[in-house]
């Protein structure tokens, strides 16, 4: 190696996942957005567990997404940096040991058909043990753990989607 040779970090990737929803992107977005605290699957993602009577995302820059407990406690699990309805919004995402970044996209493939992506990163900011430890599904980032995790939160979203009708949006 010679003096001028650098040893440069290992690039943590960023956890990427993606789903289709029998739905228009705007839709989509809305039931995101305006029922996340009937859909997102609390057990076993949330602080609050079964304390958590509300999830609600305050839809603008730096708005807040935000669980509200049974005795009115609120968690923020991050704000948002971008806004851009009914395509993207990207939030730091506060429940990792050190902020991440989480970015969704609503991409509409036909009239009734959008791919919903998530990119979860920013994993450089943790440290080798923080990225090993159990998150609310066991292997955290280096097991797993997260990536399992928005497949399921995913999951959840669609069948959401899926069972309401853009009218109840409008």
């Amino acid at each position: 190696m010679t003096d001028t040779a650098r040893v440069l970090p290992l690039r943590r990737p960023p956890i990427r996942r993606s789903t289709l929803v029998r739905s228009t992107a705007d839709h989509t977005f809305r039931v995101f957005v305006e029922t996340i605290g009937t859909w997102w699957p609390l057990r076993p993602y949330s602080a609050g567990k079964e304390r958590v009577d509300d999830v609600t995302v305050e839809p603008r820059v730096d708005g807040r997404v935000v669980e509200t407990w049974d005795d009115g406690t609120e968690v923020e699990w991050g704000r948002l940096l971008v806004w851009e309805p009914p395509h993207r919004l990207v939030m730091t995402w506060t429940p990792t040991p050190a902020p991440t970044e989480v970015e969704l996209t609503f991409a509409a493939l036909a009239p009734a058909l959008t791919r919903v992506t998530v990119e979860h990163r920013g994993w450089e900011a943790l440290s080798e043990e923080q990225l090993a430890r159990d998150c609310a599904t066991p292997g955290g980032y280096v097991g797993g753990g997260f990536t399992r995790g928005w497949t399921a939160i995913l999951g959840a979203l669609t069948a959401a989607a899926e069972q309401t009708s853009p009218e109840e949006h409008a």
